[in-house]
C-alpha cells in the first residue's frame, strides 16, 4: 500500500470541505482557532509513519482523550468499570442530562461525557493522578516528549464547565463517583486540554491496532479488552453520530471538538485526520469526509 499516495488523494479529494462547519465556540479557547487546518496520519502497524497537510501541527484533543482513559483504566485491572458505566449508544448529545436520570445514574457509553466523567473518577482512584498519567502514556506511545497540557483550555472549559459539573455531581448523589466532584473535573478538564498533532495522536493509537501491544512491545491490554475498546469506538465513539459515521468509514473512531478524529483499522494502521470545522453534532465536517474517502479507496473497513 502506497500510503502516501492515497494520503494525497485524500486531502485533495478533502479540501474542498476544509472551512466548512463551526469551531467549538462554547470553549473560548478554542473559538480563534483557524478552521482552514488540514491533517492527516496515518502509522502501520510495522512503524511506518506517513502524513499530509498540517498533520504535525497540535491541536487540542478533547474527546479523544476518552479512549486513551479507558484504556488505562482497563489497563490497571479495572474491568469491573462495565458496572459503572454501560456500552450502548446513548442517541442523545453527548453532555445530555436525561438519559441519567432514567438510568439512576449510569452512562450509556464511556465516550459521552458523563461517562468519561466516570472513567476519570476511576483512573484518578487508580493511580492518584489521572491527567499527569494519561498525559505521559501518550509521552511514551507518540514518542514525543513535548506533548502537553494547554493550561488556557483547561482553565476555559474550567470556566464555562457548568454542564459538566452538573453531570459530574448528579452521577455523585447516585453514588458513581468515588472522588470530589470538584477533583474528578478538574482531572477531565486537564485531560482533554492536551495538545497533540495527527502524528502524535496515530502513534499513540497504535496499540488498538496492535491488538493491545504498546509501542516497545509490551502488552498493554489482552486481546479482549483491545477488542472492546474498538468495538465501542464504532458504536459509540462520534457521539450520536455513530451510526453515521459506521455506515460511511466502517471504522471504529472517536471524534473531539477540537476537530481531530482517530480511527482504527486493526492488525493494519491508525489514522488521525484534524480539520477543525464541525458538524452539528460536533464531529470534523471534512474530516469525517477525508476517512470515509480513505476506506473508500483502500477498501479496509471493520465489514
Amino acid at each position: 500500500m502506497d500510503y502516501q499516495a492515497v494520503l494525497e488523494e485524500v486531502a485533495a479529494f478533502a479540501r474542498p470541505l476544509v472551512g466548512r462547519g463551526q469551531v467549538a465556540d462554547y470553549i473560548p479557547a478554542l473559538a480563534g482557532v483557524d478552521t482552514g487546518r488540514f491533517g492527516m496520519a496515518v502509522v502501520d502497524v510495522d512503524g511506518g509513519v506517513y502524513g499530509v497537510g498540517d498533520w504535525e501541527h497540535p491541536f487540542s484533543v478533547q474527546s479523544i482523550s476518552k479512549a486513551f482513559s479507558l484504556a488505562l483504566v482497563l489497563a490497571e485491572g479495572g474491568g469491573r468499570i462495565w458496572e459503572r458505566v454501560g456500552t450502548e449508544p446513548s442517541g442523545n448529545p453527548f453532555n445530555s442530562l436525561v438519559q441519567l436520570e432514567y438510568e439512576n445514574g449510569i452512562p450509556r457509553n464511556p465516550f459521552i461525557n458523563a461517562g468519561a466523567l466516570v472513567v476519570t473518577d476511576r483512573l484518578q482512584t487508580l493511580t492518584g493522578d489521572a491527567s499527569t498519567t494519561m498525559l505521559e502514556f501518550l509521552r511514551a506511545e507518540s514518542g514525543n516528549p513535548d506533548v502537553a497540557f494547554d493550561p488556557a483550555v483547561a482553565a476555559s472549559e474550567t470556566e464555562h464547565g457548568d454542564r459538566n459539573a452538573a453531570l459530574a455531581h448528579f452521577m455523585a448523589s447516585y453514588g458513581n463517583l468515588d472522588n470530589p466532584v470538584p477533583t474528578v473535573l478538574e482531572h477531565y478538564f486537564w485531560q482533554c486540554s492536551i495538545e497533540m498533532s495527527c502524528r502524535d495522536l496515530a502513534l499513540a493509537s497504535g496499540f488498538l491496532a496492535r491488538h493491545g501491544l504498546r509501542a516497545d512491545g509490551t502488552r498493554l491490554l489482552p486481546r479482549r479488552e483491545a477488542k472492546q475498546i474498538n468495538a465501542v469506538m464504532l458504536t459509540c465513539g462520534t457521539y450520536d453520530a455513530a451510526g453515521d459515521f459506521a455506515y460511511r468509514v466502517g471504522l471504529p473512531g472517536k471524534s473531539g471538538v477540537g476537530g481531530g478524529i482517530v480511527a482504527v483499522i486493526p492488525g493494519r494502521c491508525t489514522l488521525c485526520v484534524w480539520s477543525p470545522g464541525l458538524d452539528t453534532r460536533g464531529n470534523s465536517v471534512a474530516g469525517v469526509a477525508a476517512l470515509d474517502h480513505f476506506t473508500t479507496l483502500t477498501g479496509w473497513s471493520v465489514f
